[in-house]
């Protein structure tokens, strides 16, 4: 009987081969699609991997090997006071201010040393979904309304998807906390609870910077004498993906477009008054991050000793061998299928409030994979384009926590009946309350 790993690589095998085998390559749009899945695997290496993933991997990997299974146990564990557990959780993403990409290997590392699954399911979902930037940026682009309602229906969502999967799986949990139990002791702590406190601090907050999005919109101009105020979209190595932020010529706001980096002559910031304490730490981002990034190594190397770094090490490796492919692999599928699928024919599935709208957006949500603060342009564009008040929130709610990197993530962590279990109570959540919404806010 094959296990869970040996059947998932079937899987892969099988899909490939499916796709190879019936796949039309001739076809435009198809490669079309090729070409952009590659153009979002090459932005999300050059500006997500190195400033995002890796520091993850990194923090994963301490949290695995430093963190004391009593401690984790006694604070996120089942039998842990919930008040605390699931608030801690569920507003992690104040703190955190990063995307799912960088929640995923901390959420596998609590989670491998003991955190039970329902706060660890909190702060999954919550992790990337209350990014305080991604709210701001919510309520002054597409509204008040929509800004309050992703706050509050994100944190909401986590305590009540938390909860729900921990009474689904309580069995299992119940047995997982008991064979946590039955591990030999680690070795008594090496450092006062200050250091480890600082040395958490230190790695959190560099990733905190070298993350640290820009909401702000840009002016372009480009070597022909246009000049366009947009959102930048995706960058590769030659070119800008970007989104008309008013009209230019025959294109109306909305439109995305494609520059050569030749084209463009100069771009500028177009700051907000109240965004201008966000985009100055964006500009000096790196100049925080390289002094956090000293200061964790002065404290390596002072505090912590070589089989204690080996064992680090180790660890994080395990979490990066096992998560990065899964998150390439993901963020290749969501490029081809999203060139698919024009954004016209999307807004027409979403347009209203009925619950098929609804639903359609929160599946569409738990499959696309938007960087920090992309899908509030990409969705004004929706929004222009018909698509409903109430969807825009169902796609606000399931989109952060959930997408096609993300979901095979969680099932290398979790496993398949989880999983399936996260998926669904998000997408139908996040349609329900899309649903509620829409009847009120037209």
């Amino acid at each position: 009987m094959m296990d869970r790993k040996q059947l998932g690589i079937l899987a892969a095998l099988v899909g490939v081969f499916l796709f190879a085998y019936f796949v039309n390559f001739t076809s435009p749009e198809v490669q079309n699609a090729m070409h952009e899945a590659f153009y979002m695997l090459q932005w999300y290496v050059r500006y997500h991997t190195l400033a995002c993933v890796v520091p993850a991997m990194f923090i994963a990997g301490a949290i695995a090997t430093f963190f004391r299974k009593e401690a984790v146990l006694r604070h996120l564990g089942p039998k842990a006071n919930k008040v605390e557990a699931y608030g801690v959780a569920s507003t992690s993403g104040t703190v955190l201010a990063v995307c799912s990409c960088s929640v995923l290997p901390m959420f596998a590392g609590i989670y491998r040393v003991g955190a039970g699954l329902g706060p660890a399911s909190a702060f999954l979902y919550a992790g990337p979904a209350i990014n305080v930037m991604a709210i701001f940026l919510t309520a002054r682009v597409l509204g008040l309304d929509l800004g309050l309602a992703r706050v509050v229906g994100s944190i909401v969502f986590a305590i009540v998807i938390g909860l729900i999967m921990a009474v689904i799986f309580r069995t299992d949990e119940q047995k997982r906390s008991a064979a946590a139990m039955q591990l030999p002791d680690p070795p008594p702590a090496k450092r006062k609870g200050w250091q480890t406190v600082l040395f958490f601090a230190s790695m959190i907050l560099f990733l905190v910077f070298s993350d640290w999005a820009n909401p702000s919109q840009t002016v372009i101009n480009t070597t022909d004498g246009r000049q366009m105020t947009v959102s930048v979209l995706i960058r590769t190595s030659e070119t800008y993906r970007v989104q008309l932020e008013q009209p230019l010529g025959d294109h109306p706001k909305g439109t995305k477009l494609v520059l050569n980096i030749d084209q463009i002559e100069s771009e500028t910031d177009l700051t907000p008054a109240s965004y201008q304490w966000v985009a100055w730490v964006y500009h000096h981002r790196w100049y925080f991050a390289a002094t956090l990034f000293v200061a964790t190594l002065v404290m390596v190397g002072a505090w912590f000793d070589a089989d204690e770094i080996a064992a680090w090490m180790n660890e994080t490796w395990s979490f990066s061998k096992s998560i990065i492919p899964l998150l390439f692999g993901g963020v290749l599928a969501t490029g081809f299928i999203g060139a698919l699928i024009p954004e016209h024919i999307v807004a027409s599935w979403v347009g209203g409030d009925s619950f098929r709208a609804n639903l359609v957006a929160s599946m569409i949500g738990g499959m696309w994979y938007f960087a920090t603060l992309t899908e509030v342009p990409i969705l004004e564009a929706l929004l222009g384009l018909g698509m409903g008040r109430g969807p825009a929130l169902s796609l606000l709610l399931a989109g952060p926590a959930l997408s096609l990197p993300s979901i095979a993530v969680i099932y290398s962590v979790i496993g398949g009946k989880k999983t399936i279990a996260f998926v669904v109570l998000t997408v139908l959540m996040s349609t329900i309350v899309g649903m509620i919404f829409g009847w009120f806010f037209v």
